[in-house]
């Protein structure tokens, strides 16, 4: 079992987990390689649905495979560098490769430096990606056989699963491109959302991840329009959503909330054990002057009142941010206030970039960039900060009992998550003795015996 790393990169989803699965002679296999965020591992997930309902096997290697797609990311240009290698793994181990995603958007980008790629399809393309399989391996479907079932193809494990509730972004920060990317927000009808959630819990799922770029936006472009779900009407409005999926028994946990007035209508639902007690808010940076130079709202006060009252409602509320050190313009007086109010905010879960120009994004044209120096010295005074604060946070819980979710289990014991960890991206609880009869999934009381920077540890009761 591994400990949570400090620098684990916060916009990454869990590796999708590909499971070898016998073929029919003669069935057609696909290939997934899936990179970038959660969103994207949902739009993965979605293609290899459509995949399985017209016949395709999935394979889970190259070798095994008709053709590979890989979902690739392009949100930085160490994101892009990754996703083409990513691209040329494919080709040089199958040879028959179709990219899609974000950095799809960019094809002759892609095409400049693989131009064999069989086709190119931009971020959330389904049709378009099954035209590309259909015309490099056609289907030869089974209807007696390929069954998938109800909640479709996922890559994560069972036990969780993350619910896109809506595409795209209104804003424009200087530091991203999503919008030029994914669009304007195109939130689903609040029934499609909980329909589906419902099909993932009736699947055994015992914790929801609600993702998308703007989760506190969700419906305005719909003006928050409400749809039928049994036998309700219900807004597509984050308090409505979030009632509705709490009503169905398993944790739900809100990421990407943009701190807008609304927010505050969610604590209480947390303080009623309704939904997980959990926020993951990219403030992105404090300093006014930052925050201007970025196009984000400059109101770190008021942030630091609504925190001390949501705090008030809920004791037990758990806040995760991420943080970009080194922005244009930033001064060492702007990066210590930064750490000033981390100080304040004390923030349970912290993850931060350095900045890094992104093609297309407009902070690229900013004066006074730093030096790569200067960003990682920052980078470093920044995470000893959060070092320090979730340390004092984690040793506060020694002594507490609480609800674990069984993430993994081994020889040497049990990896849990308690409310206030997301996978892959915070820390971990572990179960070192009495671990037998536990399997992925369980929802167990422990108590907390020890705890280091980002970990705990303890026992069943």
């Amino acid at each position: 079992m591994t400990q949570n790393p400090p620098d684990l990169r916060p916009d990454l989803a869990p590796r999708a987990r590909i499971g070898a699965a016998d073929a029919r002679p003669g069935q057609p296999r696909i290939g997934m390689v899936s990179l970038g965020c959660p969103k994207a591992l949902v739009d993965s997930e979605r293609i290899l649905t459509r995949l399985r309902a017209e016949g395709y096997a999935i394979s889970p290697d190259y070798s095994g495979a008709d053709a590979v797609i890989v979902n690739t990311c392009g949100f930085l240009d160490s994101a892009k560098a990754e996703s083409l290698e990513a691209i040329g793994e494919a080709l040089a181990e199958n040879g028959r490769v179709i990219v899609t995603g974000c950095l799809g958007a960019e094809e002759d980008y892609i095409r400049g430096a693989h131009p064999s790629v069989l086709a190119v399809t931009g971020p959330h393309q389904y049709e378009q990606v099954l035209d590309a399989v259909h015309d490099a391996v056609p289907p030869s479907p089974d209807p007696y056989v390929d069954l998938i079932p109800a909640q479709g193809v996922r890559l994560t494990p069972r036990h969780y699963a993350y619910l896109k509730i809506s595409e795209g972004c209104n804003h424009a920060c200087r530091f991203c491109i999503i919008p030029s990317m994914r669009g304007k927000l195109a939130s689903r009808p609040a029934s499609a959302v909980l329909r589906e959630a419902e099909r993932l819990v009736d699947a055994g799922v015992r914790e929801i991840l609600v993702i998308s770029q703007d989760t506190s936006a969700y419906g305005v472009d719909l003006r928050h329009a409400a749809s039928p779900w049994r036998g309700a009407e219900w807004r597509a409005h984050l308090t409505d959503l979030a009632r509705g999926l709490g009503s169905l028994g398993a944790w739900v946990r809100l990421h990407y909330i943009y701190p807008y007035p609304h927010v505050d209508d969610v604590i209480p639902l947390m303080a009623e054990g309704l939904i997980t007690p959990y926020l993951d808010i990219p403030f992105q940076h404090a300093a006014p002057s930052v925050l201007r130079a970025m196009r984000r709202p400059a109101n770190e006060a008021k942030v630091l009142e609504r925190i001390a009252r949501w705090r008030g409602i809920c004791p037990d509320i758990t806040l995760r941010s991420t943080f970009i050190v080194g922005f244009p313009g930033e001064t060492e007086d702007d990066f210590r206030h930064l750490l000033d109010w981390m100080e304040e905010a004390r923030l349970d879960r912290v993850g931060c970039f350095k900045y890094e120009n992104v093609a297309g994004a407009t902070a690229n044209d900013l004066p006074d960039h730093l030096p790569e120096e200067v960003k990682e010295e920052r980078w470093h005074r920044f995470m000893e900060v959060a070092r320090r604060i979730s340390a004092d946070r984690l040793a506060a819980k020694v002594g507490r009992r609480m609800p674990v979710i069984v993430d993994e289990v081994d020889e040497e014991g049990a990896t849990c998550r308690t409310q206030a960890d997301a996978p892959e991206i915070d820390g971990n609880l572990f179960i070192d003795e009495g671990f037998d009869g536990l399997a992925p999934g369980d929802i167990v009381e422990v108590e907390v015996e020890e705890a280091d920077d980002y970990d705990l540890w303890g026992r069943r009761v």
